[in-house]
């Protein structure tokens, strides 16, 4: 595999116009649960091109977004740069170069897989401060995903060769435990994109595993998506359906 912080850079414009955001139940459990507050400060780690930034500038908190990938980052910055809660932070989850103890909120959105989870967890423990919480948010496949979400997922086991390896990276809840301790807990809210083929084929090319222009499973990849796409579209549109995940827990206790 390419170097994590390297693997968007020609996927931003499919990132950043067909990524899911997150559903309102998310946000709102993160305002509940997890200390978002109007004024808090929050570490957006592996924000990629602001898709949650802009949700958590919307509750009025004060976002630090932290990407090590330029191109995404740029992007970001194009979105939410005229913000005046927004910094955007040229940085990895290892070395955020945030000050100790500044941060009341650490979450990474569909970013966590590619972090070195220990390094990481030492790193958000020298920025947050007592009392915070950390959230790791996923958009993940629903648990009864229905027929065409179940032939999308062969296509990418068939054209996608490291499909499998990252999904399963994805979805380690021990690693998820391991960085947020014992007490994790995990919510699940559903979630959906309406997309019409442009945007179904701008959702698949947005992911790091699919291949690019050039590589020999790429035209067969988008004929079998086309094919797929007229079989299940109503009205020149599909349903693709989420369950967003979110695995939160008080990263360092008070006192």
């Amino acid at each position: 595999m390419s170097r994590p912080t390297e693997r968007f850079s020609a996927r931003v414009e499919s990132y950043r116009r067909y990524r899911p955001g997150y559903p309102a139940g998310a946000i709102a459990l993160l305002a509940a649960q997890c200390g978002l507050t109007a004024g808090a400060v929050v570490a957006d780690v592996g924000s990629g091109t602001g898709i949650l930034s802009g949700q958590l500038l919307e509750r009025g908190a004060l976002v630090l977004g932290i990407e090590p990938n330029d191109a995404m980052r740029a992007a970001a910055e194009e979105r939410l740069g005229a913000h005046p809660r927004f910094r955007s932070v040229a940085a990895a989850a290892e070395a955020t170069t945030l000050p100790d103890e500044s941060v009341d909120l650490w979450v990474a959105a569909q970013a966590f897989h590619w972090f070195d989870a220990p390094r990481a967890r030492l790193e958000a423990l020298r920025v947050v401060r007592n009392g915070a919480f950390a959230a790791l948010l996923w958009n993940e496949r629903p648990g009864e995903p229905g027929e065409f979400l179940t032939e999308y997922e062969a296509l990418l086991r068939r054209h996608a060769t490291e499909y499998t390896a990252i999904v399963a990276r994805r979805v380690d809840e021990p690693r998820m435990r391991e960085f947020l301790g014992g007490a994790m807990r995990v919510e699940r809210f559903p979630n959906e994109q309406t997309l019409d083929y442009a945007g179904l084929e701008g959702r698949l090319l947005s992911s790091s595993y699919t291949p690019e222009p050039g590589h020999p499973e790429y035209q067969p990849m988008l004929a079998a998506l086309r094919a797929l796409f007229e079989r299940y579209q109503r009205n020149g549109a599909i349903v693709f359906p989420y369950e967003t995940r979110v695995y939160f827990a008080q990263l360092k206790p008070h006192g």
